[in-house]
């Protein structure tokens, strides 16, 4: 019908066309036409009571039939009610048919060209600790991946380790003082740490100071002992990284590193040198003016000097590591998930790129998220991803056994780590990325209220009167059962979904899926 009165093809209609969402206080029409969407003059901004009076001629043009039972309009807006037992029937059968790929199916998706992305996230510092942004990274990461790969998308997931650096000279000179090589292969992250902790307190004294750099020397030209003691840290870290990231649910495609790139950065900076953006301050460092009138006001440090030796920067590591994944993997999209205190980095990044004559720099992303702040465990301050699982896991033990309600479960251990996980990554993904939040135990794990504990309790209720009353499986249903004013909410809402997977495919924020999850 609107693509008669219109005069346009109803493929140009369906991105004009959304559903209405759900009210609890009243109820709702199902779709809504925006009429600024489709009137060819909404670039010289149509007055609101002009878009009023044309939905309303629009409203007055179109007929109720058996699919449409109201028309009517609204501000700016066409609404239309369906007729709500084929509204019932539409809906549940496309649920029954589609199964887990409900709403990716969609016809919002069939002009989004398939893609292949690099993602690299998590990307924690050997013998470090493994913060609370790694966390958030590897977490927020994880789920663009898995977004893009429901929607047919090809991901390759990345894990850029801090793996190279002065840091691995002290490391190094530590481990031959203070290392045990039981401790290394039974708990590595935990043995790194400590040992790094060690070391680090000793090396305001000279001697440690010429040791590390003697180390990381030998390191650098490739000294056969040398680098199979770095390659055994390097080893035993992602095994380990790995039995902890599976209780997360999270796997990589690639381990790489800093450690990758130490002959290409040279390339690099070759090459900033022949295209000559690389300039030489007074100081001996090396930098790439960034600025429009090419007068520093905005530079990128690429070498930096301690009056001896020179030194690349991390900017220059991550080109060398931009390029070679453009040149292995072809992407359509690059992107990089990590806190916004790297805006800056990946600007420069980016722009450096450009400069360099790389056009797909253009389509290179820096995914960032804001700052948690509070997260700590009994233990103190959160040093590894491990503890943050067992505190959260032991939290929600304890919560099972002083409930009333908690039924009698094959594996506690197990349930307690899954709701416990969903506690941690609703709470996350709450609100936008972007935005810092105070962490809260106690927020998290409420199990009434927005939080993942409720989610998972909701889920476990329905699926469990699923068990007791419908065993068969469903073909067909009898919609005339479905007409109170709850049973078509739930049917509205779940019209919407597809939508809310497009947004959240845009702009790639998890927060749209959560809140939709949460009102169902």
């Amino acid at each position: 019908q609107l693509s008669k009165v219109l005069d346009l093809p109803p493929e140009n209609l369906i991105k004009s066309i959304s559903a209405v969402p759900v009210s609890k206080k009243r109820c709702v029409a199902d779709f809504q036409l925006s009429i600024a969407s489709v009137t060819e003059d909404n670039s010289s901004g149509c007055l609101s009571q002009d878009l009023n009076l044309q939905a309303q001629k629009l409203a007055e043009r179109l007929k109720c039939d058996a699919v449409v039972s109201g028309i009517s309009a609204g501000p700016g807006t066409v609404n239309f009610t369906i007729n709500r037992e084929l509204l019932a029937k539409a809906v549940l059968q496309q649920v029954l048919k589609e199964g887990s790929e409900y709403g990716v199916k969609s016809e919002l998706f069939s002009t989004v060209p398939r893609q292949k992305a690099v993602i690299e996230y998590s990307s924690p510092n050997i013998a470090k600790k493994f913060h609370i942004g790694h966390l958030r990274s590897t977490i927020v990461g994880n789920f663009i991946a898995n977004l893009k790969v429901a929607l047919g998308h090809e991901v390759i997931r990345i894990n850029y380790l801090g793996d190279w650096g002065m840091q691995f000279g002290l490391l190094g000179v530590g481990f031959q003082r203070f290392g045990n090589k039981e401790k290394l292969k039974s708990s590595p992250l935990q043995h790194l740490f400590e040992v790094y902790v060690q070391i680090n307190k000793a090396a305001e004294d000279e001697n440690v100071k010429e040791l590390a750099k003697d180390f990381f020397r030998k390191l650098e030209e490739h000294d056969e002992q040398t680098l199979s003691l770095w390659k055994q840290f390097r080893d035993l870290s992602i095994e380990e990284y790995i039995r902890v990231y599976k209780r997360l649910g999270v796997q990589f495609d690639e381990y790489s590193g800093e450690s990758f790139y130490q002959e290409t950065s040279q390339e690099v900076l070759k090459m900033l040198e022949d295209k000559g953006l690389l300039q030489k301050t007074k100081k001996g460092t090396g930098v790439v003016d960034l600025s429009e009138k090419k007068d520093l006001s905005s530079f990128s440090t690429v070498m930096r000097s301690d009056g001896t030796s020179l030194y690349i920067t991390r900017q220059v590591v991550d080109l060398a590591a931009a390029i070679d994944r453009m040149n292995k993997h072809q992407c359509d999209t690059m992107i990089y998930v990590t806190d916004k205190s790297q805006s800056n980095h990946f600007e420069h990044l980016f722009h450096i790129l450009k400069l360099m004559g790389y056009d797909w720099a253009e389509r290179c992303q820096h995914v960032s998220f804001g700052l948690v702040q509070g997260m700590k465990t009994r233990r103190g301050e959160v040093v590894f991803l491990e503890d943050v699982l067992n505190e959260v896991r032991a939290r929600v033990l304890q919560n099972m056994a002083s409930a009333k309600t908690t039924k009698q479960v094959e594996d506690p251990v197990d349930t307690a780590e899954k709701v416990g996980l969903a506690a941690l990554i609703i709470q996350d993904f709450r609100g936008l990325l972007s935005s810092d939040y105070q962490f809260s135990w106690d927020r998290a794990l409420q199990n009434r209220g927005d939080t993942g504990v409720f989610l998972q309790y909701t889920h476990a209720r329905l699926w469990s009167l699923a068990q007791m009353h419908g065993g068969e499986q469903l073909t067909d249903c009898n919609v005339a059962c479905l007409q109170e004013p709850d049973a078509i909410s739930v049917l509205q809402h779940l019209l919407r979904y597809d939508e809310v997977l497009y947004r959240s495919s845009q702009d790639l924020q998890p927060k749209h899926i959560v809140s939709y999850l949460l009102t169902l």
